[in-house]
């Protein structure tokens, strides 16, 4: 959500953010509605100090027997009276249309965010790790996975197209995953573990901004809530309308949830396999920190992410996201690609983003500054500690064996009782 005092004191630099997203400029169409709203509440008071004023007027004009100034009076109150409700529903309607349009404006690029239109124009920041070298043909993970245990036939027979059945070995695989991407999270990078809820309210959705532009990506039960796409809407919504005290800060937290996106705006790709699902287990990563902890908070998230994938002995690169490509919310973005030999090319794993005060100032979530009287909005920031599915397609591609087994890495072993690989059903 963007603060309408800002464009009032630069509307050319918001119109300039705009235009690195891609958009027209608003800025003037914004503060039309804003002077309105201003004209309208001006006008509004103006008529409530006259109306006090004259019903004060009325008596003293009756205890003078002055009739004609107390019916002038009178009549002048009347009209106030009814003028008064239609400036209140006006200054509604015109705060009402402020506010959606501001809603749907998406946050403004970092000055070092790179511009560009799509993923092509991505800046490649580092790369990590070597890219294994295999003496026989590699096959994709959907191409090896279903004797493993990645069941595609029986998930589209429950639930349809997206949806996978994981059973066996590689069930223990998605679970130990899962438990020792948190165990990165909470014992190294110092993320408290939450179990949130997996349906929230409009409210949690339009304070991370899902709402109300993104509504055909979720999906929605049948008495309003709706079904989490990450957990970064029940955590960041932790904060929702509190203040803060500046000890508390930073605050980071953990989660590992099922997600469910409809993937609306994903026809057509990765339609195999086990890349896009609709139903998806991730340990998700929070912070809510004060406004000068946002940029080295970053770079820490971002490092977690990537010890992650150092453990687990996968090569990967990372990436800042250029304008074009980058989430609604965020102000940066760093992703993570995974290298897949099946593949032949990297492909995202994890996202890091700040996304500064925006969502601060949808959940009104404040901080206040050591020996202040006033509030400021926190920063927010998210990131994908570990997205199972994603980890095993890029475990079973990087740790495949001619003989169609996959090795397990050394770091995962001790949550699988010693199991070091897994071995293709006879």
């Amino acid at each position: 959500m963007h603060d309408i005092r800002l464009i009032r004191e630069n509307p050319q630099a918001f119109d300039a953010g705009l235009a690195r997203r891609g958009l027209a400029p608003m800025a003037s169409e914004l503060l039309a509605l804003d002077e309105r709203r201003r004209a309208v509440i001006t006008e509004l008071q103006a008529g409530q100090t006259r109306r006090n004023e004259a019903s004060k007027a009325i008596g003293a004009a009756k205890a003078a027997k002055d009739e004609a100034t107390a019916q002038a009076l009178m009549a002048e109150v009347a009209t106030l009276k009814t003028r008064m409700p239609e400036l209140e529903a006006e200054e509604n309607a015109v705060g009402d249309a402020l506010d959606a349009q501001l809603a749907a404006i998406p946050n403004l690029p970092l000055a070092d965010v790179p511009d560009g239109a799509d993923e092509n124009d991505n800046q490649l920041i580092a790369e990590h790790g070597a890219r294994p070298s295999f003496a026989f043909e590699v096959k994709e993970h959907d191409a090896i996975g279903p004797a493993l245990g990645l069941d595609f036939e029986t998930g589209v027979a429950l639930a349809g197209a997206r949806f996978t059945l994981v059973r066996g070995a590689a069930a223990r695989l998605n679970r130990a995953l899962g438990q020792f991407g948190l165990d990165v999270l909470t014992r190294d990078h110092s993320y408290e573990e939450v179990v949130p809820p997996l349906l929230v309210r409009d409210e949690a959705m339009f304070g991370t901004g899902q709402l109300p532009k993104f509504a055909e990506d979720l999906f929605q039960t049948t008495d309003g809530r709706w079904l989490i796409p990450t957990a970064e809407v029940s955590l960041t919504n932790i904060v929702r309308e509190k203040i803060l005290s500046e000890a508390e800060l930073p605050l980071r937290f953990t989660a590992l949830t099922a997600c469910f996106r409809s993937e609306a705006g994903a026809a057509g790709r990765d339609t195999r396999g086990f890349i896009r699902q609709h139903q998806f287990e991730k340990a998700e990563m929070v912070s809510i920190v004060a406004p000068d902890q946002s940029e080295t908070e970053h770079e820490r998230m971002t490092a977690a992410a990537e010890d992650v994938l150092t453990r687990l002995g996968l090569p990967f690169r990372r990436m800042k996201l250029c304008t074009g490509d980058m989430g609604f919310s965020a102000a940066r973005t760093y992703d993570l690609e995974v290298w897949l030999p099946g593949q032949g090319r990297y492909r995202e794993i994890s996202s890091c983003s700040t996304c500064t005060d925006f969502q601060a100032r949808r959940m009104n979530a404040r901080y206040r500054p050591e020996g202040e009287k006033g509030t400021r909005f926190v920063h927010t920031l998210n990131g994908s500690g570990l997205v199972v599915g994603r980890m095993m397609v890029a475990i079973m591609e990087n740790y495949q064996r001619e003989d169609r087994s996959v090795a397990i890495p050394d770091a995962l072993q001790p949550y699988l009782k010693g199991l070091n690989r897994l071995e293709p059903a006879t």
